[in-house]
């Protein structure tokens, strides 16, 4: 076997393993941020979720999104990655797109490990946004239609030479197919849901702090260290070159939002609040994932700057609206998606990473790759909110998607599993009954 084959394919089962890694982080911060009563439901949402994205991708996921079809969606080959691999690397609408980038002799397997996880990471992010009232069905089975029927339709669109590929759009990494794809399903779930109890009385906002900000810290390195495989995996081939760019422009966002987050927090709360410097640095990574391979190392610095200051002010504007967002995962995932992903026409300069896009406008470009981003953009949240939407209130209607008064007050843990993650500190104890014990 031809060696750059093989390097090629290490490249990416490992890229994709450290995307795998990032459930974990994202488990940590969600937990952090949430109750002491809701841990284990929170855990055990993000436990789950990549089970139900593996299960749900691999029966019709993959189809859909890189099957042979029209430029709206897969039609050949739907169930159990059955049909022609038309994957970026070879589908004949994405020749040309991604010019440096060849899969040519990457098995068909590897590249559908690497698609996973990135399914995996737009339905956990739902998680953290519906947290600490959410049934726990309800969940999984929205994360079922998330999975099969609302990402990969996307992906088809931008990843798998569809209508908005064809029009012009780049999005390398994700910041819409994956980050905003997450946060406008996880709007129209929140809407539906309404706040917590106790969020929003008489005209005040109250707060709810997490009961574990170490736990959170934690999961952010995670996730931190886990966009090393994100974004530069998503070159799908051992390109040094490529590679050493996007590493250094994805953590240069990171860290120069980190510190805009700081500031603008310090100014507006009072206090560098370590919640929004946590958020600060995944706005960051998010704003970041769509021109990472596009954009010069200084334009980096200047998108998480933005990136920084946009999720605090975000996070703020999203409480005084009464949408209540637990972990901030609006603020990082859809505010910032959508504003790295415009920021590919904005910044970007032909050939940074050897990959051919055109110039943004900062850049002396027109505005053709700035509207495409656009489009892509507008016509990602039409259909993505109106389909969650739509499935939510079935399953509102169906069999109810929020937890009763006494169970949210009592907390998720006990009500919905039946035991808790710090059982020595909550004055009612789980009784396991499932398994014939008392308390």
């Amino acid at each position: 076997m031809d060696m750059k084959v093989i390097i090629d394919t290490i490249w990416v089962l490992v890229t994709a393993k450290l995307v795998f890694f990032m459930n974990l982080g994202f488990a940590m911060v969600e937990s952090g941020f949430a109750r002491a009563k809701n841990c284990v439901n929170i855990l055990s949402k993000n436990f789950v979720v990549f089970a139900v994205s593996s299960l749900g991708f691999l029966f019709l996921g993959w189809g859909l999104m890189f099957g042979d079809g029209n430029p709206f969606v897969g039609l050949k080959g739907l169930f159990f990655v059955s049909g022609l691999d038309n994957s970026p690397a070879v589908g004949e609408a994405y020749k040309g797109v991604y010019s440096a980038i060849s899969w040519t002799g990457v098995p068909l397997w590897a590249k559908f490990f690497f698609q996973l996880v990135f399914c995996g990471t737009a339905a956990t992010i739902v998680s953290g946004a519906v947290a600490e009232r959410i049934k726990y069905k309800s969940f999984i089975l929205f994360s079922f239609i998330m999975t099969m029927f609302i990402y990969p339709i996307i992906g088809h669109w931008v990843w798998g030479g569809g209508w908005l590929a064809q029009k012009g759009m780049f999005d390398f990494a994700g910041s819409t197919v994956v980050h905003s794809v997450g946060g406008w399903a996880a709007l129209a779930g929140v809407l539906l849901l309404g706040p917590r109890f106790g969020k929003y009385s008489n005209g005040r906002i109250n707060p709810i702090p997490g009961h574990n900000l170490s736990l959170a810290t934690l999961g952010t390195f995670v996730l931190w260290f886990g966009w090393f495989g994100f974004n530069p995996g998503s070159t799908m081939m051992a390109d040094p070159q490529a590679i050493s760019h996007v590493v250094v422009t994805t953590n240069m966002a990171a860290a120069a939002a980190i510190l805009s987050a700081i500031m603008v927090s310090w100014i507006l709360l009072g206090k560098p609040d370590l919640g929004m410097t946590l958020n600060g640095c995944l706005a960051g990574l998010v704003a970041i994932t769509a021109p990472c391979a596009f954009v010069s190392v200084g334009s980096s610095i200047i998108i998480g700057l933005i990136a920084g200051i946009l999720v605090v002010l975000a996070v703020i504007g999203f409480d005084k609206l009464k949408i209540d967002d637990p972990v901030g995962a609006l603020s990082v995932h859809l505010v910032n998606g959508v504003f790295g992903t415009l920021c590919v026409g904005l910044f970007a300069q032909d050939k940074i990473a050897g990959v051919a896009t055109g110039d943004g406008l900062f850049y002396g470009g027109g505005l053709k790759l700035f509207l495409a981003q656009l489009t892509g953009v507008i016509s990602v949240a039409v259909y993505t909110f109106i389909v969650s939407l739509i499935a939510w209130a079935i399953l509102k209607t169906v069999m109810g998607i929020r937890v009763s008064l006494q169970e949210e007050i009592e907390g998720l843990d006990i009500g919905e599993h039946g035991n808790a993650a710090y059982p020595e500190f909550l004055e009612r104890k789980p009784t396991y009954s499932f398994l014939g014990l008392k308390e």
